[in-house]
């Protein structure tokens, strides 16, 4: 398999990491940024490096990571669920991917997608909507771009939405009011009740939807 068949193969999945131990090996710039990111979904992060950057030693101190200050050992991804190596040798970073596949740990070696199973999205989130975008690799400097054209199209009214469908999702059901997929799609007129949301409000944009959906209703 060539590495443009490689770089199709990746499957778009949202991971459950809450609580789950991820090890990230490496104590730069790069490290403190997927560390950033892992914190934000509760995982139970650990970052093994002899000279961390001061914030992730201010994040150890702080209790929201743990810090091992050495070099990476075989044995560090006991019990891990994600594997992430930043460091600059690669000869480590092989042996991270190595152990990482004996243990059945997913792993991401930062700029070696040949020795990684996953890579990480640029992407976008508002409130429970994240919106995600990937090149497989080929042009991060892309991604970020059409992230940033993401974000200008999509505001924080999103959020709201998406809390709003899901009440009137629960009220219908209590109604015992059915409407299939492609009903809701017909009633869920995206410019129309994002424009009620910032200029009526909530229950003007919810009572639109309600009586679109009633009009569908099988």
């Amino acid at each position: 398999m060539n590495k443009r068949d490689k770089l199709s193969d990746y499957y778009p999945i949202f991971l459950n990491i809450s609580g789950k131990r991820c090890v990230v090996i490496g104590g730069g710039q790069v490290s403190l940024r997927k560390v950033k990111a892992l914190l934000e979904h509760r995982a139970s992060i650990e970052v093994i490096s002899p000279d961390a950057c001061p914030e992730l030693n201010k994040l150890a101190k702080d209790g929201k990571i743990s810090m091992l200050p050495r070099r990476y050992r075989a044995g560090d991804l006991k019990d891990a669920f994600i594997a992430i190596a930043t460091t600059s040798d690669r000869g480590i970073n092989f042996e991270i991917a190595r152990e990482a596949q004996r243990k059945s740990v997913l792993v991401n070696v930062v700029d070696d997608q040949e020795n990684s199973d996953f890579i990480a999205p640029s992407y976008i989130r508002r409130g429970d909507i994240t919106i995600a975008v990937s090149t497989a690799g080929r042009s991060p400097a892309l991604a970020r771009k059409i992230r940033n054209r993401l974000e200008k199209d999509f505001g924080d009214e999103y959020a709201s939405l998406a809390r709003l469908t899901d009440e009137v999702r629960a009220e219908i059901k209590r109604q015992g009011i059915k409407v299939d997929g492609d009903g809701w799609q017909e009633a869920l007129d995206l410019d129309l009740l994002i424009k009620l949301l910032r200029e009526k409000g909530k229950e003007k944009a919810k009572a639109v939807l309600v009586s679109g959906l009633k009009k569908r209703q099988k």
